[in-house]
């Protein structure tokens, strides 16, 4: 089979008839299926997608609302196609750009293509400045260089989706996922925005709050996740090294200033001396957090799990 598509949705019985409709008339020389991964929506979407049940179409129904990431791992574990692409089901995001994805990855040997919503038909103050700041921080800290890192419409090799978990909130950065999976050719297509036809965005603007701490833990745990000890440790040992360093400062110019007859504070008087006594306790934390990290990472089941591309 050539394509899986992968469409979560919540609470969007009025535009799925009209995608099934527009992706058939769009992917005609394809073969392919469509998974629709209810999150526990409320408005009948779920005896829409009944209606449309067929040999191309496929449901997935949670009990409730999980969230979109939820959605993708359900997705990409049920997906059988060469290429599986994802997109959202409001319409905005257009079943037309996939023929082009397919054929960058087919061709051009991309791993993952990438929709670019270059002009964006939402509000100006709540979603396209946001973004703009959310992507520029990713692309610093991801290294990847995509505009619209978390743009709905994206295509992977069937290898990428079966080799990253999504999990929380982190359909946001998909991309960054597949790269520290191995995955680093990732290309970017501009695609065109429509506005919303039903209903209501589902999301607010705190998700772009949620998304910069998510990048930070995603962040951390690729540089760190397996090392725990390379940063706790090493943060530890400098802020005791300070302390240590401080404290002996102090008593020491006490001393000499004592045996010179100068005067002199006493060391329990100096706000630096408590300032050091601190640096010093929270070393000793800091090392013992990274040593308590190390066990449990030398104890953990997937320790010595690795992407391998090949064998012979």
């Amino acid at each position: 089979m050539d394509l899986s598509l992968i469409i979560p949705l919540y609470n969007e019985a009025d535009s799925l008839p009209e995608l099934k409709a527009w992706i058939d008339r769009t992917l005609k020389d394809f073969t392919y299926e469509i998974w629709f991964v209810d999150d526990g929506s409320t408005d009948g979407s779920w005896n829409v997608i009944q209606q449309m049940a067929g040999a191309d179409v496929h449901g997935i129904r949670f009990r409730r609302n999980y969230g979109k990431s939820a959605a993708l791992y359900e997705g990409f574990a049920a997906a059988s196609g060469d290429i599986v692409v994802t997109l959202d089901a409001d319409l905005q995001d257009s079943p037309e750009e996939i023929p082009e994805m397919v054929r960058m990855i087919r061709e051009e040997g991309y791993d993952l293509v990438s929709g670019w919503k270059q002009h964006r038909k939402d509000n100006a103050l709540t979603k396209n400045l946001p973004s703009k700041l959310y992507n520029w921080t990713a692309r610093k800290v991801t290294g990847i260089k995509l505009h619209d890192m978390n743009c709905g419409i994206k295509a992977y090799r069937r290898e990428v989706v079966k080799s990253i978990e999504v999990y929380g909130e982190m359909h946001r950065y998909i991309p960054y996922l597949a790269k520290n999976a191995g995955f680093d050719k990732i290309g970017e297509k501009r695609v065109h925005h429509q506005k919303r036809k039903y209903g209501k965005s589902k999301f607010g603007i705190d998700r772009f709050v949620n998304g910069l701490l998510d990048l930070m833990s995603l962040w951390f745990l690729s540089r760190f996740g397996g090392k725990p000890m390379h940063f706790f440790g090493t943060s530890g040992i400098l802020m005791f090294l300070v302390g240590l360093v401080m404290t002996v400062w102090i008593i020491v110019a006490k001393l000499v200033y004592q045996a010179h007859d100068l005067k002199f504070r006493a060391v329990t008087d100096q706000p630096l001396f408590y300032l050091a006594l601190l640096s010093v306790i929270l070393g000793v934390m800091l090392f013992l957090a990274g040593f308590l990290g190390e066990l449990v990472s030398r104890n953990a089941t997937e320790r010595n799990h690795y992407q391998v591309k090949e064998r012979f």
